[in-house]
């Protein structure tokens, strides 16, 4: 799969309309940098915030879900019934995911994906944006907001004011676990990418990576001075503790880590008391 630098964020095809964004959710298709086309879906909020509350102070949560996800999968749709009590909420489904164009690279473009998001949420006159992401989300957020800081290459409206990466990899190409060995298997092989396709609704790349994209390691210390919280459950099948504690020690002073005592992976292990309080920490970080 070839990759290379982040350009800039097409607009979407269909504009947001504020008015008609805050009497309740909308959807439509986004357009990425590289031409795919984004299921995206946008929710006021309005458990909290009424009409009458201008959406430049109601953060919004952009969440990047996990691999094999999708923006109607009942687990995402509760990650996003989780954060409309803090703020706005947009969910997407990442490229080759659900309703969504083209194939998953697996991490690597799937930035331009969750760029072109944030650039839609922001639309809709928020001015304060918060990234969440789950697994394969998780790294996501992570390159994104390395990427995309404000300041680099003045591209702000596609810039996160806070990042929550949950159950997140550390490095590239880890097998140590048999849940990763069974996904590598899906990923590179091509039986493995039948099933993906037609028993995950995930329709996968075939090529490799070329070049290799950052790491999500090497991506944390670039995320500074942007708030940075990374969450991992002590019982991730996936990913044992060695990832997050790579991830807070390559933030230094600059990350907050939640070790969750009895947390699975991702989204299906997070309880409805965390996402609460990872709300609450968005809320608060992106002000």
């Amino acid at each position: 799969m070839s990759t290379g630098p982040a350009g800039h964020v097409a607009r979407s095809t269909v504009r947001p309309n504020p008015e008609t964004g805050r009497g309740g959710p909308f959807r439509t298709f986004l357009r990425t940098d590289d031409g795919v086309a984004i299921d995206s879906v946008y929710d006021p909020g309005a458990v909290v915030y009424d009409a009458s509350t201008p959406p430049s102070v109601v953060p919004v949560f952009v969440v990047a879900h996990g691999f094999t996800g999708d923006v109607d999968r009942p687990h995402v749709r509760r990650v996003a019934e989780a954060f409309a009590q803090y703020g706005a909420v947009v969910t997407f489904s990442f490229r080759g995911h659900g309703a969504s164009g083209g194939r998953s690279t697996v991490g690597d473009r799937e930035v331009l994906d969750l760029a072109a998001a944030v650039e839609w949420a922001r639309g809709f006159g928020h001015a304060r944006v918060v990234t969440v992401g789950f697994s394969m989300g998780g790294s996501v957020v992570l390159r994104h907001a390395a990427l995309y800081g404000k300041g680099r290459e003045g591209r702000t409206e596609a810039a996160t004011d806070a990042v929550v990466s949950v159950s997140a990899p550390a490095r590239w190409y880890y097998r140590g676990t048999a849940p990763m060995r069974k996904l590598h298997w899906l990923v590179t092989r091509p039986e493995g990418r039948l099933v993906g396709r037609y028993g995950f609704r995930t329709r996968i790349h075939h090529r490799e990576w070329d070049p290799v994209p950052l790491s999500p390691v090497e991506a944390v210390p670039r995320i500074a001075p942007t708030p940075l919280l990374i969450v991992h459950g002590d019982r991730d099948g996936y990913f044992p503790l060695d990832h997050p504690r790579m991830l807070a020690d390559a933030a230094g002073d600059r990350g907050e880590l939640w070790l969750e005592p009895g947390m699975g992976h991702a989204e299906h292990a997070a309880t409805d008391a965390l996402l609460a309080r990872i709300g609450t920490w968005g809320a608060a970080q992106a002000g």
